[in-house]
């Protein structure tokens, strides 16, 4: 029946046959779908085939909040494109856009900001020629973005490490003029002495200058194991100020950096920081 009776031309009821209704199949063609068209008859790009977005949607995908609070940053003149303020909600921005917020150069990708616990044996590196167990191998299925460290932790070293593709924030973590504050905890071969804990606040001698704690507490009875506060963020510089005044560094954990700490994040594992997180960071 199906194929017999494709369309109503073809469909006849002898005289023989009696008259009454039937059913049969009606096939007819998928009407072609309706594309506008520019002044030249050329078929209308969408939005995204032009590559536009709305300026709420690409305020919101840099990480600086919702798209119903960019909404309301946009109506009170907080955001430009190409150094003219708009307050249009419904505005589009293509790629080449300079768009800013305060003052301040946004991106236009969508930003990821992964916050991991380190563990012991893994190279901060995106790629090691010896093939060795680097951060990478903890956040292969993370996110789709290629994301970096921000700054380093040696192999040895555990605790806080952030990764991004946030460039611009990236590099204002590691400026030394931001002074972002990190707290380790220090595990030492053996007691500190008085005169070795007063010359932390004093500073250590190092082969690239000078080096100080911003604070520091001894945390055990018997007396090392300490706890450690400092903005500097030079290679190795905790592990060289206690190797320069005669100790050996038998474990290092970063527990807290730029005021994020690890709450509820195991020992190998990551959490992706939320909304206010990421506010803090950029308007600290």
């Amino acid at each position: 029946m199906k194929d017999e009776f494709e369309t109503l031309d073809n469909f006849q009821i002898t005289e023989n046959e009696p008259q009454k209704r039937k059913r049969f199949l009606v096939r007819r063609e998928r009407p072609t779908q309706y594309k506008p068209q520019t002044q030249d008859g050329e078929p209308q790009l969408t939005n995204a085939e032009q590559g536009l977005i709305r300026l709420n949607r690409y305020v919101a995908n840099a990480g600086i909040c919702s798209r119903r609070e960019a909404d309301d940053l946009i109506s009170k003149g907080k955001v430009s494109v190409n150094e003219q303020v708009i307050t249009e909600l419904g505005y589009k921005v293509k790629k080449g856009d300079v768009v800013k917020y305060d003052g301040r150069l946004i991106n236009r990708e969508k930003s990821v900001y992964i916050l991991l616990n380190k563990p012991k044996d893994y190279i901060t590196t995106v790629d090691d020629p010896e093939n060795r167990k680097t951060v990478m191998d903890l956040i292969q299925n993370a996110c789709e973005e290629r994301v970096y460290p921000v700054g380093r932790l040696d192999r040895d070293t555990t605790g806080l490490l952030l990764l991004t593709n946030d460039g611009d924030l990236a590099q204002r973590l590691a400026h030394p003029s931001f002074e972002v504050k990190k707290i380790y905890h220090v595990e030492l071969d053996k007691r500190i002495t008085d005169e070795d804990y007063n010359k932390l606040f004093e500073g250590v001698l190092l082969e690239d200058g000078w080096a100080k704690v911003d604070s520091a507490e001894i945390l055990t009875a018997e007396g090392n194991t300490l706890g450690v506060e400092i903005h500097l963020g030079r290679n190795r510089i905790i592990r060289r100020m206690f190797e320069a005044l005669g100790y050996e560094v038998v474990k290092l954990d970063r527990t807290m950096y730029a005021g994020l700490t690890k709450k509820d994040i195991g020992r190998g594992h990551w959490r992706m920081l939320s909304p206010e997180e990421v506010r803090h960071l950029k308007f600290f």
